[in-house]
């Protein structure tokens, strides 16, 4: 497996609680295992992506500096911030403002030319129905600009011509230290 994935996109869970209960008024935990800093950080990601890689990192607002740190570690340079702004639903989380935002740093390790040019950094998906599940129309867009092999850690589904790890999808790949 060592070098195997020219792409690569990761949804780390980021350790957060999910908000609060309509009417509760405290956080509830997350209805899957989250992970800290310093277990994110240690995935073998680095031994995982061929020389030529690309990295497609979610992240969320309390996250976002730590992410460039971690794309660093495993030896990705940050290259782009994409923005997915999601409607606004219910209560939402947040305080004085809500959040209606998640980020991807897309990050590059050596010279590995884009397929395609895409020509915004912000998209309006629709708000998707599980915690944290993300528009398939993104692994469309990186399957235009990115070539395979593709690796999604964190998966919460399968996806044809992917390799998956993910406690929620057909786990095609064990990744060491993944919740």
């Amino acid at each position: 497996m060592s070098g195997l994935y020219r792409t690569i996109v990761a949804d780390p869970p980021w350790e957060v609680m999910g908000g609060p209960p309509w009417g509760g008024g405290t956080s509830k935990p997350l209805p899957y295992p989250t992970m800290s800093l310093d277990a994110i950080a240690a995935l073998p990601v680095r031994d995982m992506a061929a020389k030529q890689a690309h990295l497609y990192l979610w992240t969320i607002n309390a996250y976002l500096e730590d992410t460039y740190e971690i794309a660093r570690l495993w030896g990705f340079r940050p290259s782009t911030l994409l923005t997915w702004t999601k409607p606004i639903t219910g209560g939402g989380l947040g305080g004085c403002y809500r959040l209606s935002t998640e980020w991807c740093l897309f990050a590059r390790r050596g010279i590995l030319t884009a397929t395609a040019q895409i020509g915004q950094s912000h998209f309006d998906w629709p708000r998707q129905q599980r915690h944290s599940q993300k528009p398939e129309a993104f692994l469309d867009m990186v399957e235009s600009v990115s070539p395979g092999p593709y690796l999604e850690m964190f998966s919460r589904r399968s996806r044809l011509g992917w390799d998956t790890s993910g406690n929620e999808a057909l786990e095609h790949v064990q990744i060491e230290g993944a919740a």
